[in-house]
């Protein structure tokens, strides 16, 4: 056997014990959370695994440190052992666990339907996927913070259940006077939902909404109606209502209060005339603040980009709203493998491994080698693998396959046009990723003009924009001319305009036939008078380097408030009579004219476009350069070739940090010179300026 081939099958053994290890939501072991083991004897479960937050209770702390219940009868309440006194220490006890153990709780008092047939209700025992979601609630909830989740899901494995069930977790445990709202695409999803709740609190014990000793009567209802239209449910002993409602009718849900609200396959809701996704969530949750025990949440398959539910997922996983963020996979579900012999297993690797350089896709049924190698790389078990193949057969194309079944967060959301970059290829330059050395921004004496270059240095702050990865190196004996280099992106000036982008590349292993290297980023927004000072200050602080900028971005922008003449031509100019290392470039037409105006920065068009992004992709294929800032692979993997031919981001993304990768290894590769180091009594005059008839 290969060794690469026992390794798999080493890697797989470790990835199936992972994923099947023990789980017993009653003792609590693999249960969610941080737990600690406790041993009674006299328990009805002698050995637990309790939450590590219940051990803080005074009644907990002291049974825990007695050892058993009858040490702890003697001791702290001075009773006898009897089976009436130990049974009163265990429903106490009980009742703790259940307002700390939402996984205890379900398995021993929630009733759901099973989806075996002839099987009727069953216990509610929560998979590996839905612990995955109860661990991100629960984190929230222990934090004592909002509950705010994108949840974006693979199909059919219970998302929607774990949400509405740990809402009623909330309302019948934790607080009195919860009301909460579901929301689906239609009123009969909604039902569905709610019917999950109903079902639940038909089998639920009446005295557990109740506090400890409270009396109740075994008969009376558990839900009653508001109301003639059935939309509005109370459950009377908590004083919480459930409200149903649907996006194609959301009259119900105005002029009420919530304090939790489930929004489902918020993926499917289509703007029209006289409402928007936006709008509807707006009516629900406007009025839930922003307090522990609230809890939204926005749950959907994915259903394309550019939407509602694309823009909410991808502010919450970037860390810009006030949501988390969730995605599930279709290998996180234990439904989705199919086990083979083990005589089969080596064969199967083997075929994995011998192809996982083949981009070959031999009918619309099947994925290439490359892609299942892909699979295994992301975690998915051999077992896994197998079903995929299978299940692929089944759909044809890979679009179908990939918005059913997605592997990564980027996949799910499948769009219409071709894909530019090979994500395998992105894949590869993650492992250079990382987290900035330092944040912050570069200072001078002042923000615009020549004073604007004097003085500079760079100050940490954690709002600043400004990540770096690798300080400025200047050597006070020598000069590296031709190191760095600085491309600017130039995008709006609001919150909701394209990003500002201005990246420094270090090229100093291009000497010895190495790599350039991304070493410092500032993305934000700001006026482009002030943008291209600062662009210059960070060019001058990475040692006077080159400095392109987008030159087109900038003039197209300030046209549309140009009151006399072209503003841009004003700016550069401006700053070309300060900064010594400007890029500038010369039409052909101006060549043959003695005293040609000089043109500042890099001109994107039809011609150039086309130009630096097939120098782009080049790199990215030969990984040909050092990237930093994962958000760019982001961009890479949302880049598409649009059905008139064209290059962009798919609808929702943006393409700012790519453009200057791409504006910036053109020229690295196919304008400057290699670097080179002279000694600084060698230097007669400042190093020229590039310029360029390619950048037409």
């Amino acid at each position: 056997m290969q060794p690469q081939i026992a390794e798999i099958l080493k890697e797989n053994e470790r990835r199936n014990k992972e994923n099947n290890a023990p789980f017993n939501p009653i003792t609590g072991l693999g249960s969610v959370g941080s737990r600690v083991e406790l041993r009674l004897p006299d328990f009805p479960l002698p050995l637990q695994f309790i939450p590590s937050a219940i051990t803080k209770i005074p009644f907990v702390a002291k049974l825990i440190k007695a050892g058993s219940v009858a040490k702890f009868l003697e001791k702290h309440l001075k009773s006898e052992p009897s089976q009436e006194n130990i049974d009163e220490v265990v429903n106490a006890f009980v009742r703790m666990r259940i307002r700390h153990d939402f996984p205890f709780w379900a398995a021993l008092y929630v009733y759901i339907q099973s989806k075996e047939p002839g099987e009727g209700e069953i216990l509610f025992r929560i998979t590996r996927p839905q612990r995955r979601l109860v661990d991100k609630l629960e984190s929230m909830r222990l934090a004592n913070k909002p509950i705010r989740l994108v949840l974006l899901k693979a199909r059919q494995w219970g998302g929607s259940t774990v949400t509405q069930l740990y809402m009623m977790w909330l309302q019948t445990v934790h607080k009195v006077g919860l009301n909460s709202a579901i929301v689906s695409q239609t009123k009969k999803t909604s039902f569905a939902i709610k019917a999950m709740y109903d079902r639940a609190l038909r089998q639920y014990p009446v005295e557990l909404l109740y506090p400890l000793g409270a009396a109740y009567d075994a008969d009376e209802p558990k839900m009653v109606n508001v109301g003639l239209s059935g939309d509005y449910k109370k459950v009377p002993q908590r004083d919480c209502t459930i409200t149903i409602a649907s996006y194609e009718a959301p009259d119900a849900l105005r002029g009420d209060a919530y304090s939790l609200v489930h929004c489902s396959e918020v993926g499917l809701w289509s703007p029209t005339d006289k409402k928007s996704p936006a709008s509807v969530v707006r009516s629900v949750c406007s009025g839930v603040l922003y307090r522990p025990y609230t809890m939204i949440v926005y749950e959907s398959t994915a259903n394309g980009t550019g939407n509602f539910f694309h823009s909410e997922y991808n502010s919450a996983k970037a860390g810009i709203s006030q949501f988390d963020s969730l995605f599930v996979s279709w290998f996180d579900i234990d439904l989705y493998s199919v086990p083979m012999p083990e005589k089969d297993m080596e064969t199967f690797a083997t075929e994995l491994w011998e192809n996982r350089n083949n981009p070959d896709t031999p009918n619309k049924r099947r994925d290439s080698g490359q892609y299942n190698w892909w699979l295994w790389q992301q975690g998915a078990t051999l077992e896994g693998i197998n079903w995929y193949i299978q299940e692929r057969k089944g759909k044809d194309s890979h679009e179908v396959m990939a918005s059913e079944y997605p592997t990564d967060d980027v996949e799910a959301f499948v769009h219409s046009g071709a894909n530019v970059f090979d994500k395998y290829k992105v894949e590869a330059l993650k492992a250079t990723c990382r987290p900035p050395l330092c944040i912050g921004e570069v200072y001078a004496d002042a923000t615009e003009g020549a004073s604007a270059l004097n003085n500079l240095k760079f100050t940490e702050d954690k709002q600043g924009l400004l990540y770096i990865w690798a300080m400025p190196e200047i050597d006070p004996e020598e000069i590296v001319k031709n190191r760095y280099l600085t491309v600017v992106d130039i995008g709006g000036r609001s919150a909701k305009a394209d990003w500002s982008v201005i990246v420094v590349f270090d090229r100093m292993y291009m000497i010895d036939g190495g790599k350039p290297s991304v070493v410092a980023q500032w993305r934000g927004h700001a006026d482009h008078d002030i943008l291209t000072w600062k662009a210059a200050q960070i060019a001058k602080f990475y040692d006077t380097s080159l400095l392109v900028i987008e030159s087109n971005t900038l003039e197209t922008k300030d046209k549309e408030r140009m009151l006399d003449g072209d503003q841009s031509l004003f700016i550069l100019n401006q700053l070309g009579n300060c900064y010594p290392n400007l890029y500038m470039r010369q039409k052909p037409q101006d060549n043959i004219v003695e005293g040609a105006p000089i043109k500042y920065g890099f001109h994107t068009n039809t011609a150039t476009k086309p130009m630096v992004i097939s120098t782009l992709i080049k790199a990215v294929r030969e990984n040909a350069y050092v990237e930093r800032d994962e958000r760019c692979l982001h961009e890479y993997n949302t880049y598409e070739q649009k059905q008139n031919g064209t290059y962009g981001a798919v609808k929702g993304e943006h393409d700012d940090i790519l453009m200057t990768r791409a504006i910036g290894l053109h020229i690295c590769f196919n304008e400057m010179p290699l670097p080179v180091i002279i000694p600084k009594s060698d230097i007669r005059h400042s190093s020229p300026r590039i310029v360029s008839a390619a950048s037409i």
